[in-house]
């Protein structure tokens, strides 16, 4: 058993969100193309006398380490199919809370892979994506932090080739958006069809449909992608999840660090970051 590991919880970014309805049993089902960004939080975990979580860093306030963080549920949930020792967890939170790029899902992702390594726990592919689930529909996707395809309510991923862009803009106005707002603000009623699903070979015709109703409920967000239009060599600005988080596309890593030194410097109030995509 290693005596100590570190998992990155990388931020997950919905290039395109697609609803394409709202199932008879009141889950929306989507149809999303996913990348995973190269800034995220951090978990250390290590063998201890008994389960522990601390949780430091710029955006740890307000978050409790309680049995409810999904953290400790992912390790709870794990206990029920493998044999799991103790751990003491420390997470670095680096990601804003309800921000609409993974955040807590990533961090669950991210402590079931450190608990199985930790444990040398192996699960079937079937099993380990039913775990995830239960946790929240984005995990599973979280778990493989590559780009990708999911569908359903987040349980069928697929891999995909040809990254529209490597490089990217985040901007987030650090105002929480409420995910269960957002899907209310939609107003679809159970069983009714809303869009058609992704052409993953048209990138230029992705788009976020959650975008309109968050910016409806969280107006701010509007003068995020409003920024992020008028800065030099982004393209496909778009929201991110259910937001607030926004982002622009760059054609280069130095063409990202530029236009997000502007908006920083423009925007002292927002989160902003540079990152590179995979």
């Amino acid at each position: 058993m290693p005596g100590a590991i570190v998992e990155q919880a990388r931020a997950k970014i919905n290039l395109a969100l697609h609803v394409l309805g709202r199932r008879a049993d009141g889950y929306h089902e989507l149809d999303s193309a996913v990348a995973f960004a190269d800034v995220g939080d951090v978990l250390h975990l290590e063998p201890a006398q008994a389960t522990s979580l601390t949780i430091h860093g710029p955006f740890a306030a307000g978050l409790s380490a309680d049995a409810g963080n999904l953290v400790l549920k992912a390790a709870a949930a794990l206990v029920q199919c493998a044999p799991v020792g103790p751990v003491r967890i420390v997470l670095e939170k680096n990601l804003p809370v309800a921000s609409g790029i993974g955040g807590g899902s990533a961090d669950a992702a991210a402590a079931l892979r450190g608990l199985m390594r930790l444990n040398d726990i192996r699960l079937a592919p079937d099993q380990l994506v039913k775990l995830a689930l239960s946790l929240g529909a984005d995990v599973p996707v979280c778990l493989q932090q590559g780009f990708c395809r999911m569908t359903g309510i987040g349980e069928t991923i697929t891999p995909m080739d040809g990254l529209p862009a490597r490089f990217i803009v985040l901007a987030n106005p650090l105002a929480a958006c409420s995910t269960q707002a957002v899907f209310a603000a939609l107003g679809l009623r159970a069983g009714e069809r809303f869009a058609e699903p992704l052409d993953p070979q048209q990138p230029a015709s992705w788009r976020n449909d959650l975008q309109e109703p968050a910016v409806r409920a969280l107006p701010v967000i509007a003068d995020v992608l409003a920024a992020l239009t008028q800065e030099r060599g982004l393209s496909d600005i778009r929201m991110s999840g259910s937001g607030a988080t926004c982002f622009g596309l760059a054609a280069s890593r130095p063409v990202a660090d530029a236009a997000a030194a502007r908006l920083s410097a423009q925007n002292p109030q927002w989160w902003v970051r540079a990152a590179s995509l995979s």
